[in-house]
């Protein structure tokens, strides 16, 4: 019979490609690891992976399968997860995945509550684009994650809304837009605007804010933290948009630009995830509660 133990190598070989590196990572011995696989690939009658001297190649079904074992291993994580539950009213250990347009902005007034509240509960914290935090959280790496929507999240994922996240125009101050307190969509029409690089989803939210008008992108320059973008619009290099929970938590203090509210714009939805069958729901509604308080807070 297959065993979690040799579902666990199988993961860890495709992970690292390399059968010390695996060994380590499941705190075996590497002839321990070896024999565990030879004894999988016996009992499938399949190879998962081609040895070499030099490398190993996972084979296309050893791919699959080890895709098939990461589901598996999460689910066997959420049946622990539920007895747990039954001997401990609370949750000791929470590894939370955010992105970086959300996490930095949110979450330094929200901590100090959370550890108020479940003052035995560890927190750590996993700063990644949204991409690999739903990756993470399926095969069991994350517990929770704090991601924008609309994004595609596939079907074993729950989620609960914290609050709607507007946008700002960003421009320098001699810009012509700069006396304007709110502007519209039509505003925007033929501009460029300076965003994040691809893999952020703030970079698509961004694009498609506006019914009805395709904003452009200046693909002459993309950032990798809002900051960045602060700082290039203040140098006059272009304008661009910054989400309301950013300007909230002080962004654009001390920089001198001109914010101008974006009317009628479709705001991303900020929100919690977890995968259906976990065992703390109940626990991840009550945090997502309290990191909704945490937003109303003044910075």
């Amino acid at each position: 019979m297959t065993t979690l133990r040799q579902l666990r190598f199988l993961v860890a070989l495709s992970d690292t490609t390399n059968f010390s590196r695996a060994a380590e990572t499941c705190h075996v011995t590497q002839s321990t690891l070896s024999t565990g696989l030879k004894e999988l690939e016996s009992r499938l009658g399949i190879k998962v992976a081609e040895r070499s001297t030099h490398r190993v190649l996972m084979t296309p079904i050893g791919k699959t399968l080890a895709g098939r074992a990461r589901d598996i291993l999460a689910q066997v994580e959420d049946f622990e997860a539920v007895a747990n539950a039954e001997v401990s009213a609370g949750i000791t250990q929470l590894r939370l995945g955010v992105i970086p347009t959300v996490g930095p902005f949110l979450l330094p007034r929200a901590l100090p509550s959370l550890r108020a509240d479940w003052p035995e509960m560890q927190v750590y914290l996993r700063e990644e684009l949204t991409e690999s935090l739903v990756a993470g959280l399926i095969d069991g790496r994350l517990d929770l994650i704090l991601i924008a929507l609309p994004h595609d999240l596939p079907p074993q994922v729950e989620t609960e809304t914290l609050f709607d996240d507007g946008y700002s125009l960003a421009t320098p101050r001699a810009h012509p837009l700069a006396n304007l307190s709110r502007v519209e969509g039509t505003d925007l029409a033929g501009r460029r605007l300076l965003l994040l690089e691809r893999g952020h989803c703030l970079q698509k939210h961004a694009l498609s804010s506006v019914p009805g008008i395709a904003l452009e992108e200046d693909e002459s320059f993309s950032a990798t933290s809002l900051p960045t973008l602060v700082s290039m619009v203040e140098e006059g290099i272009g304008v661009t948009l910054l989400p309301h929970l950013a300007i909230d938590a002080g962004l654009a203090v001390g920089h001198d630009l001109h914010l101008s509210h974006l009317e009628g714009a479709t705001p991303r939805r900020i929100v919690l995830a977890w995968r259906k069958s976990s065992a703390q729901s109940t626990v991840f509604r009550k945090i997502g509660e309290n990191l909704r308080r945490s937003r109303g807070k003044p910075s």
